[in-house]
């Protein structure tokens, strides 16, 4: 018999001879036990290493309470330098904004007193530049009233004393003088036919008559409002307003021009609106 019909024929026979003889079942366990352990050594082995299990799972547990803890006393720490930190900075971020609001404060009132000097020089020049230009117009009228003398002796022409007259309407109402020279064939005017001159502004719809000479007696002032409605008929338009600017008007065609309803002004400056 080999070794593999040894081998197979133990398996075969051993549970039955194991059953049957306790002491063949005896000598096999002790044989055994010295490879293997007893079911109680084995029962007393596992509840040692579960006691140990346990153990080093109650150590780890310990460790990791220890730790959590200090992590926990970190987090705390933490928390707290961060509230402490971010006090500090709202502190430092409301000062700011008291320190800006102050320089916006402080630069609002130079800005203000900038803005009111500011504004009395420009009130200064603009009251410096009213008096010029009063100074100058007062000048520029007396020039003109010795002008209109010396146009009567034949010192300056007519021509020139009208266009400074005519230039002072057109600075100040924003209009244009407008020269008309017509011919009289039936002698209306004048009794015989003869040049007819007048000045004219017309403006949004409205039509001035002018008279712009140096000095104008009760007779010139007839004259003008021939001319005028002379130029009426012509042009079948009715004047809306009569104006006769001269710095010399004879007393006796002062009242003319009132029966007559024509406006006098002794110089362009003195009329205040067309």
């Amino acid at each position: 018999m080999n070794s593999a019909e040894l081998k197979e024929t133990i398996r075969r026979e051993l549970p039955g001879l194991l059953r049957d003889d306790p002491g063949l079942r005896d000598f096999l366990l002790e044989l055994t036990r010295q490879e293997h352990p007893s079911r109680a050594e084995t029962e007393d082995h596992f509840s040692q290493l579960l006691g140990e299990l346990r153990r080093d799972r109650e150590e780890q547990n310990r460790k990791w309470e220890e730790q959590n803890r200090k992590w926990e006393e970190q987090n705390r720490k933490w928390d707290e330098n961060q509230a402490e930190m971010r006090e500090e900075f709202r502190k430092l971020y409301e000062q700011q904004n008291r320190d800006r609001q102050e320089q916006n404060r402080r630069w609002e009132a130079q800005n203000s007193k900038e803005e009111e000097h500011k504004r009395k020089w420009e009130e200064n020049q603009k009251e410096l530049q009213r008096l010029h230009e009063a100074v100058m117009a007062q000048a520029s009228k007396h020039d003109r009233s010795i002008g209109a003398l010396g146009a009567r002796w034949g010192m300056q022409s007519e021509k020139t004393f009208r266009a400074a007259l005519a230039g002072i309407l057109e600075k100040n109402f924003d209009v244009r003088v407008l020269n008309v020279n017509e011919y009289d064939d039936q002698g209306e005017v004048f009794g015989r036919p003869d040049q007819v001159e007048l000045d004219i502004i017309i403006m949004n719809g409205l039509l001035l008559i002018c008279e712009l000479k140096s000095s104008i007696d009760k007779a010139g002032m007839y004259a003008f409002e021939r001319k005028a409605r002379f130029y009426e008929r012509r042009h079948d338009k009715k004047a809306n307003r009569l104006l006769v600017i001269s710095p010399m008007v004879d007393a006796r065609a002062s009242e003319v021009a009132k029966k007559l309803g024509i406006e006098v002004y002794g110089d362009s400056i003195d009329v205040k609106s067309l």
